[in-house]
């Protein structure tokens, strides 16, 4: 008897559902521009409470990815290596959620933009000094 992975997978081609079938044939999306592969994704936290799992709408890559940025914010490039997907595939269904209000997108600070460490000891010797 054949089993439920063997039947949907299959070790040389893959998945058998191709990423153009799990985005609609969608190869961006409006937000794209916030999805940087650096991009951390979080879930809402109305989002927490398994209000993904009754929208109807929601493919399962969308609820593995609920489910992964639940505990923590996950980069983009992190969710496309764990779900093994493109990261084409990752932002056209971030996009999607969170057109739904179900996850929320920040960027990192820059490393240009961290105060410099030098900087910081300067402060506190000249505190220090007083």
């Amino acid at each position: 008897m054949t089993s439920e992975k063997d039947r949907w997978y299959d070790d040389a081609a893959g998945p058998v559902v191709r990423p153009y079938a799990m985005t609609r044939g969608r190869t961006s999306h409006a937000a794209e521009g916030r999805l940087d592969l650096i991009a951390l994704v979080m879930t809402e936290p109305e989002g927490e409470d398994g209000a993904a799992e009754g929208d109807h709408t929601l493919s399962p890559e969308h609820l593995d990815i609920v489910d992964r940025c639940q505990l923590m914010a996950t980069s983009v490039a992190e969710l496309a290596a764990d779900l093994d997907l493109p990261v084409g595939v990752v932002r056209v269904l971030v996009g999607d959620l969170l057109d739904a209000e179900l996850v929320h997108v920040s960027m990192p600070v820059p490393p240009a933009e961290l105060v410099d460490e030098s900087i910081l000891r300067e402060v506190i010797n000249g505190l220090r000094a007083l």
